[in-house]
């Protein structure tokens, strides 16, 4: 399945979780298919953003260190679907899109529970998507600048 679908699938299922447990299993969806995506530019995608790529590949593979966790295990991890990365740029705003909506559903669990451990796992995988976040927006930056030096648009890693 290509990225933005894959990532219109996590958006869904991420508004559609009602139990904290299911918005940490959604947040590390989100991070597998940043680990995906990144792995795919960092292999395919186009020269100039492989660095940044493989940084964003690390930062979502450090997302969710959990692979048994629950919600996870019913459906198996999304991101293992990904066939290919057909529109970088859009695959990149729609993953930044995710990352920011994880985020803020996280601050949400975050602020409702009063288990100890729970908050702290929210807390490790808002700071996760921030980083993933953050790594996507390098990579978009950088789409931009070599735009604009080469007036051309970057097709993506299939």
């Amino acid at each position: 399945m290509d990225a933005e679908r894959l990532i219109a699938v996590s958006r869904h299922a991420l508004a559609g979780s009602a139990e904290p447990l299911d918005v940490i299993a959604e947040a590390c969806q989100a991070q597998a298919l940043a680990q995906a995506i990144g792995d795919r530019l960092a292999i395919g995608g186009p020269q100039e953003l492989r660095g940044e790529a493989r940084e964003l590949g690390e930062a979502g593979g450090r997302g969710c260190g959990l692979p048994d966790q629950p919600g996870l295990c019913r459906g198996g991890i999304r991101a293992g679907g990904l066939s290919g990365v057909m529109d970088t740029r859009g695959a990149l705003a729609g993953l930044g899109t995710l990352l920011g909506e994880v985020g803020i559903a996280l601050v949400a669990v975050a602020c409702a529970t009063d288990e100890e451990g729970l908050y702290w796992q929210c807390i490790e995988a808002i700071d996760a998507a921030d980083e993933s976040s953050d790594r996507v927006g390098a990579l978009l930056r950088r789409l931009s600048a070599r735009e604009r030096e080469g007036g051309r648009r970057f097709e993506g890693a299939g």
